[in-house]
């Protein structure tokens, strides 16, 4: 045997998942190849992600490429469509022919539950056979990249495997996850306990564990596949922040308001998707992530304390 080590290029491998991501590969034996935007950050440079980006130099030699890097969490001036199709779908899919044409033999793509829809208020647990209903310009721009990498696998010799998670949390999370744990914290009441619902999480060691799983077992996913990932565990918006501020050291201080009040306030303040993550509930079956034979890593409470480690 040769003794060379698996080489797997990261895209966005500085970002949250990212961060946490490169160190478990490189313990578990791969040879990281980073690809960032900044020379300072990273191995490789490529300054943006498109319909025209040239990956030539960051894939030449790899066997695996992880799709991270997204536009989300943000506000978009003029054309947003425009931009989340620009990097999100159009810039995939051009990784994805690239890497196709450079030799790689597997993509692991990061999509999002939101290909699913928002909501499970009334319905089944989303399951990754059901008829896709995107929701909103980042869902809709994932869905269309899956679409466009299942046409780049089934017409060649390249593996995608993608991975569909709900809210991934951890240390250094961002957007909604942070300001909850913000307000875990500071030991802040919010007015979260009349709520009655559902919600699918997902740690970012449980999402690291998959993809190793995934380089680790190539045989488990055939030419294209997708798997729903999330904790085993799915508990109602009042008990994780109940569990959060117990692993932040603090007693959670709830109270209750009319879950119909509270919906039109927070719609009001915030958005029709804010609203959605708050109250409405977001359940999915892990029937085929666990027949795959992965386990997760750690449970809901031992990620919520990672949260707030050093």
């Amino acid at each position: 045997m040769s003794g060379r080590r698996p080489v797997v290029a990261v895209t966005g491998a500085n970002g949250f998942v990212g961060g946490h991501l490169v160190p478990e590969l490189d313990r578990g034996g791969f040879d990281v190849r980073r690809v960032v935007r900044r020379a300072e950050l990273g191995d490789v440079v490529v300054p943006s992600i498109g319909p025209e980006t040239e990956w030539e130099g960051a894939l030449a030699g790899v066997d695996t490429v992880i799709h991270l890097a997204a536009l989300a969490h943000r506000k978009v001036e003029g054309e947003a469509g425009g931009f989340y199709r620009s990097i999100n779908t159009d810039g995939a899919i051009r990784l994805g022919r690239c890497a196709a044409r450079a030799g790689v033999r597997q993509l692991i793509f990061l999509s999002t539950v939101f290909v699913h829809g928002r909501i499970t208020d009334g319905r089944a647990p989303f399951r990754e056979q059901d008829i896709l209903h995107p929701c909103g310009l980042y869902g809709m721009s994932k869905a269309e990249a899956e679409a466009g990498l299942e046409a780049v696998a089934l017409e060649g010799r390249m593996k995608v495997s993608v991975i569909r998670p709900p809210l991934i949390y951890g240390a250094r999370a961002k957007a909604n996850f942070a300001l909850l744990a913000r307000a875990a914290k500071l030991g802040l009441a919010l007015p979260l306990a009349s709520i009655r619902n559902r919600r699918a999480f997902l740690a970012v060691q449980n999402l690291s564990s998959f993809i190793l799983f995934l380089l680790e077992h190539p045989d488990v996913t055939p030419r294209f596949e997708s798997f729903l990932v999330a904790d085993v565990e799915q508990v109602s918006t009042p008990e994780l922040f109940t569990r959060l501020a117990a692993a932040a050291g603090r007693k959670a201080h709830l109270f209750g308001l009319n879950v119909d009040f509270l919906g039109r306030l927070v719609r009001s303040i915030g958005s029709e998707q804010v609203r959605d993550a708050l109250i409405g509930s977001l359940e999915i079956d892990l029937s085929k992530l666990m027949s795959t034979g992965w386990r997760s890593r750690v449970t809901l409470d031992e990620g919520l304390r990672l949260v707030f480690s050093p």
